[in-house]
Parts: C-alpha cells; structure tokens; sequence
C-alpha cells in the first residue's frame, strides 16, 4: 500500500499511518498544485531559489502551514547544500529561512528536534525525501538525500543523531521515503556508481542495468532504505513511495524531466503544540 495518501482537496501527500498512530504529529509531501485563493489547482512551487517570485513562494509555504495547523512563524528549513550534515533545531532557531534564503539553517541537509510547534521543511525536484520519527522519545527529523547525500550516508547520519541527541535505540526509530526520481528514469555513470557501491554492503539491490555502456539504473529509494536498515531500523519500521516525480510529472516538479526549470516540493514534519 502506498504510504503517502493524496488529500485531493489540498494537494498534498501524508503519511495518514504516522498521523493516524501518533496525534498531533503532521508528516506529508506537497505536489506541484495548490490552492490559493481559488477552487482550482495552481502551480504551486515552494523554493525560494528557482527564479519565482518571492512573495508568491512566501503565499503557498504560508497557507501550507496554516493548513497543517501551523503559524507561518514556525517554519523552517535549510539552505541544502547536497551534503550529509544534519542539525538540532532548538525553539530559539524556529522560523530559520521561511522568508528569505538569507536566515536559512547553513551548511546543512538536514534538520531535527523534539520541540512541539515547530515546523519542520525541506525542498525537492527529484532528490529523496526522508522522513524520520521515534515516537518513544518524540523526535522528528528530515533529510534530503540526493546522490551526494544518499552516499555520504545522510539517512545515517540522522540516526547517529538521534541516538546522540535523545539516546535513541534504532530499533525504535521509523523511516519514511518519499516521492523522488525513481530507477526507471534516473540512469547515473560510472563515477556516480564508483561512490555508491561505497554506501552499503547491500548496494546491489539498488541497482538495475542500462542499455548504455557503462551506465546504470540507479535506485536512490531503495539505496537509502538499504543505508538505514544496515544501521539498525527494521525493515517492518521502513516506509517507501512509490511514486516517481519524473514518471508523474502531472503532479511533481522534476529536475530532470523539466531539464532544469521546475520549481520545487516540499517535505514537512512537526509536532502540533497540544494544549491542556
């Protein structure tokens, strides 16, 4: 069963088994529609970064957080620079980048915390999506994993963070993988395949044949899904997508099929502040 449900009224992906098993936590994935001000879907890019204008981004990321029950205050995000650095995020750091690439969370690909009312975003147009919860302890966690970042182990380095930060034992720990290029679409060379046989035992499974020489069908989903069960999350805890942005380029903004002018999703993670 696919893990990431459409709300055909929003437009927007969730992940109903986490939201439906722990309340008060949103989890999900924007599409390339929205509504704004209209009952029709609009074209609706979350990255401040691809040439947009400014205050039309600002609009969707504001009515996406009102919709998730959150003040557009909360948002916050990271400046993604294709690495593998993951960082804590603390109440006083709420709000980072939600209106300028100027006040982003630096240097880092991903973000994490255990502080309600925060809200948690990351960008995407083919890249992985991982989404990461421990719900003994109330951590949350994103992570943009492209090439450079599945194979530099960013999905480890947020469970090495997790059992850092709040002692997490990984068998504790969920993990969600969501909309991206899938192998069908995504064919990488030599040099891509020469890093990645570094990132698992189990790379193998993440590999499919191409008709081009020396050329490979590369599959990032399963890659990281095998990155974090070598580092200790069952495979029963592990939930993958299976949609690909460039195959449904109805619905997704992709990279490389819209050979580099597209905009960009949005991954999303918090706790709702629970009142008593």
């Amino acid at each position: 069963m696919e893990p990431f449900q459409l709300n055909n009224t929003t437009h927007t992906l969730h992940l109903k088994k986490w939201e439906s098993a722990y309340p008060g936590l949103t989890a999900g994935f924007t599409t390339r529609w929205g509504i704004q001000n209209t009952d029709s879907p609009q074209v609706c890019n979350m990255g401040l970064h691809v040439g947009d204008d400014p205050n039309h981004v600002i609009k969707n990321r504001q009515q996406l957080a009102d919709q998730q029950g959150f003040s557009f205050e909360t948002w916050t995000c990271a400046d993604q620079i294709h690495g593998n650095k993951v960082t804590k995020i603390s109440a006083g750091q709420m709000g980072a980048g939600r209106d300028s690439l100027e006040s982003v969370i630096t240097n880092t690909d991903g973000l994490y915390t255990t502080e309600q009312g925060v809200f948690l975003t990351s960008f995407y147009a083919d890249c992985v999506p991982l989404f990461f919860l421990d719900p003994i302890r109330n951590a949350i966690g994103l992570a943009h994993a492209g090439w450079k970042g599945t194979v530099s182990l960013i999905g480890r380095e947020m469970i090495e963070a997790f059992r850092r930060e709040y002692q997490s034992n990984p068998e504790d720990i969920y993990v969600a993988i969501g909309p991206s290029i899938g192998a069908c679409c995504y064919e990488v060379d030599e040099r891509v395949m020469q890093q990645a046989r570094t990132a698992a035992s189990s790379w193998e499974q993440a590999v499919q044949p191409s008709h081009k020489t020396s050329h490979y069908m590369l599959d990032l989903r399963r890659l990281n899904q095998v990155i974090v069960e070598e580092a200790g999350v069952p495979a029963d805890h592990i939930s993958t997508t299976h949609y690909c942005t460039s195959c449904r380029n109805d619905l997704f903004f992709s990279h490389r099929k819209d050979r580099g002018n597209t905009g960009r999703m949005a991954s999303f993670i918090g706790w709702r502040e629970q009142t008593t």
